[in-house]
């Protein structure tokens, strides 16, 4: 979150920042509850001097009289001192809840839009092919090779739900191996990252872990949720933690499930693996002083690349806009790989889809989390934290298996893959009914 006096000191910025990102909330509401904070904080103060006045009085040697009178006077401020306490305990919560409304400021870079179709293409990476034949989409590739089974994932889980079978099993522990290997080189720790998360930590990352705008699934009567992504457990990793500043910046990433909810996502661009509730990804994970945090982001952004130039898969990055900019980012790029399978009559050759994604949040989840370290002026300061996709397999299985068809209908393995799955191409194979018959 923002700091209270940031707000306040600041609180046009701050509304007019609201606004770009398309977001409600009430930053006056805040302002409002930071100055009643404030005045209780001092009057609770002002009532405990007093108490501690009353209490060495009362060490003396008093009268009878006059020591009623300082006790009466003790149960007095008692008294208040536990109502303004009361009020202020009611006060900070609302403040607390209010201010989480409040999202990052932007960095002043990024550019003003509403929705994704705003965001700004700064770099192109590739060239689509040109197919030479009628190229199918990732569904129809996966169901003819007996790659992946959405009905069957339907039928024992739900929609959006899949299993995969065969060579597509290989292949996706060998994206996790390539993108593991990648960040190894690049001196990151390497995590395998619990899938499930305390709802707090999931608010310090900027979650919201119940309601019906929720996109994460809660555990019922455990307090938990299951993860939508390792940036959860990785940011979760520190909390309430004061770090060494010769220990910054840590580079982590972590594989781990991931759930979502994806309540209301809809359109022809969403089928089979683009949006599920289940996936994995390898998630990286920086922990780094402020200002080292600009530097830092482009070099997540620069390994996304390398890992997408190793697939040999065209990609875009663009410039994410301030209304598709979740409220922790300060600035994201994201990675648009080419989907020959998004065809239609705007885009009669496919078009670009998001792959992965590296936000930086500078502080605003430092502060929710309470991870800092020791400054050399001997002040804890807080912490910025970034995040970024390094591999979130289905998308990239989706962008390999288009790109890399062939006439025949068979898939070509990037190169880069073949060391880790074995194999170099996935071609069609005898069919054989396991099912005498349906009910």
């Amino acid at each position: 979150m923002l700091d209270y006096k940031f707000i306040k000191d600041n609180l046009q910025a701050v509304k007019e920042n609201i606004v770009n990102r398309n977001m409600v909330a009430d930053a006056d509401k805040v302002v409002e509850l930071y100055d009643k904070r404030t005045a209780l904080t001092t009057e609770l103060q002002g009532l405990q001097q007093k108490r501690n006045a009353n209490a060495a009085s009362m060490k003396q040697k008093l009268d009878p009289e006059t020591r009623a009178k300082y006790v009466e006077e003790g149960k007095v401020l008692k008294d208040k001192i536990s109502e303004v306490e009361s009020n202020l305990n009611k006060i900070e919560a609302e403040l607390d809840e209010a201010a989480r409304q409040i999202p990052n400021m932007c960095n002043p870079a990024v550019p003003v839009g509403k929705v994704d179709t705003e965001n700004l293409e700064v770099k192109k990476v590739g060239t689509p092919r040109k197919f030479d034949f009628k190229p199918k989409d990732h569904v129809q590739l996966g169901e003819s090779l007996d790659l992946i089974d959405f009905d069957r994932g339907t039928k024992v889980s739900g929609p959006k739900f899949y299993y995969l079978k065969n060579e597509a099993v290989f292949l996706e522990e060998a994206l996790i191996m390539y993108a593991l290997n990648t960040l190894r080189k690049h001196g990151f720790t390497t995590f395998i990252t619990p899938d499930v998360a305390k709802e707090e930590v999931l608010k310090g990352i900027g979650f919201n872990p119940r309601g019906n705008e929720s996109n994460v699934y809660a555990i019922e009567e455990e307090g938990t949720c299951l993860v939508a992504t390792a940036e959860i457990t990785l940011g979760g990793f520190h909390s309430g933690e004061i770090l060494d500043k010769n220990a910054l910046p840590l580079f982590y990433c972590g594989l781990s499930h991931c759930f979502r909810r994806e309540a209301g996502a809809a359109g022809h661009f969403s089928k089979g693996l683009y949006r599920v509730h289940q996936f994995d990804k390898v998630e990286m994970f920086v922990y780094c002083l402020p200002e080292q945090s600009d530097e830092l982001h482009e070099k997540l952004r620069l390994i996304e690349e390398e890992i997408f130039e190793g697939l040999g898969l065209p990609f875009r990055v663009v410039d994410t806009c301030t209304g598709d900019l979740g409220a922790p980012a300060y600035r994201k790029w994201d990675l648009e790989a080419w989907m020959p399978g998004r065809a239609d009559e705007n885009h009669p050759d496919g078009d670009y889809g998001e792959v992965t994604s590296t936000s930086n949040c500078t502080d605003y989840q430092a502060r929710r989390l309470n991870v800092k370290y020791h400054d050399d002026d001997g002040k804890n300061k807080y912490v910025h934290m970034l995040n970024g996709t390094a591999i979130a397999v289905g998308r990239a299985m989706l962008a390999i298996f288009e790109n890399y068809q062939n006439a025949d209908g068979s898939i070509t393995v990037p190169p880069v893959l073949v060391p880790y799955c074995g194999f170099d191409k996935i071609g069609p194979r005898e069919k054989k009914s396991v099912v005498y018959k349906s009910k």
